[in-house]
């Protein structure tokens, strides 16, 4: 998260996970820290959109997880490179590259 603070690198989520997140924080904390922390988290990333043709292409694809359908095929509408997952298991038939976060980083700093 600090390369996307630093304007290194430009973050996405899905538009899933914001909710995903929002209930999971309003459930720990409260409905008033889960406002402040969704509203940091939308200055930092973009949000990739589930549509119609979003949702019905993840029930397409050979996806165990019906989400993880989700997340890969909004990430394909949305044009970006990669998807960064601690689950590279649940993208074995990813059309995008999949990183590990510690991947990631390494391909990262061998580019500089």
């Amino acid at each position: 998260m600090i390369l996307i603070e630093q304007g290194k690198l430009e973050g996405w989520i899905c538009g899933t996970t914001v909710t995903t997140i929002y209930y999971l924080i309003k459930k720990a904390l409260s409905a008033a820290d889960a406002d402040r922390h969704i509203k940091s988290l939308l200055k930092l990333f973009f949000v990739a959109p589930i549509n119609h043709s979003v949702l019905t292409s993840a029930v397409d694809v050979s996806f165990r997880d019906y989400e993880d359908g989700v997340l890969h095929q909004s990430a394909l509408a949305a044009g970006l490179d990669g998807i960064i997952t601690r689950n590279i298991k649940d993208f074995q038939h990813s059309q995008l590259p999949i990183y590990t976060p510690d991947e990631l980083l390494s391909a990262l700093q061998t580019d500089e």
